[in-house]
């Protein structure tokens, strides 16, 4: 186990006779995911290395957002957690990932995905000024190592400064909402990994499903609007977020060595300034 001495200690207190099942980690970044098993039951624990920013935000998700999943086995129940030690213990959910399985291709799939994350979201809202905070991470992310051609880089300084900055609602968001982070047991559709959750716009957790599923498939983003409800994106805000995501979501690929992911955001770029 790649967990660090505090952790391990942790982890002996909680469950003493803990045994791993499966590495769940997924190897980009330096978390640490391990199936357990502890007296017959099955738990997962998550740990987060010292450049870890996200297990703070994944107990807060829990503390605060998620027992209305909870309490129909729809996201898995916090244990235990210790923001200090980055460590969080839940009990496992059952159930396969969506991704790459015949359930991604089902409109079934999206249109509970689609009640769910209209649950998540319908929990509170606040009014704050988020676009600006956005448009300068945009800009940060287009002065860090990428390989965004500089004529393109150029043209998106330019259209950023154009933006307007209006005051946003934000809701309770999961923030990569898509389906390697759904899980599908028995035909029903639960969720996992918490660590992007914040407060944002409703809209942004559209993102991910937007650049992938939806735009092979519309029956897909059909079927997800219909569980939703509504639609939160209009166009002048939804085209400023799919451009700062493009953008995102490049630089942090090359970043990180993810060249799937790399090769996506630029398309991403291509597409949404050809729009």
């Amino acid at each position: 186990m790649t967990l660090d001495q505090r952790q391990r200690e942790l982890l002996a207190e909680w469950l003493p006779r803990a045994e791993v099942v499966k590495d769940l980690s997924w190897g980009l970044v330096g978390t640490t995911v391990l199936e357990l098993m502890h007296e017959g039951e099955q738990y997962v624990v998550k740990a987060g290395d010292d450049a870890d920013g996200n297990i703070a935000h994944e107990l807060e998700a829990h503390r605060a957002w998620l027992k209305p999943w909870t309490a129909h086995r729809r996201a898995p129940e916090l244990v235990h957690g210790d923001e200090r030690a980055k460590l969080l213990l839940t009990r496992y959910l059952p159930g396969q990932l969506v991704e790459g399985t015949d359930h991604e291709r089902d409109p079934e799939t999206y249109r509970q995905a689609g009640e769910l994350l209209a649950q998540l979201h319908g929990q509170s809202a606040v009014a704050d000024d988020f676009e600006a905070g956005e448009n300068e991470k945009a800009l940060f992310w287009l002065a860090q190592p990428h390989r965004i051609a500089p004529d393109i880089v150029d043209q998106l300084r330019k259209l950023i400064d154009t933006w307007p900055t209006p005051t946003t609602e934000l809701v309770p968001t999961h923030g990569d909402w898509q389906p390697r982070n759904w899980l599908i047991d028995d035909g029903t559709v639960s969720v996992i990994d918490f660590g992007r959750a914040r407060l944002r716009p409703a809209y942004t957790d559209f993102g991910r499903l937007a650049a992938q599923q939806f735009r092979t498939d519309p029956a897909l983003e059909t079927a997800f609007l219909s569980g939703y409800g509504t639609d939160p994106r209009d166009p002048g805000t939804w085209h400023r977020q799919r451009v700062r995501e493009a953008i995102g979501t490049t630089a942090w690929a090359h970043q990180v060595g993810a060249d799937d992911f790399e090769q996506q955001g630029l398309r991403m770029i291509t597409e949404v300034l050809a729009g």
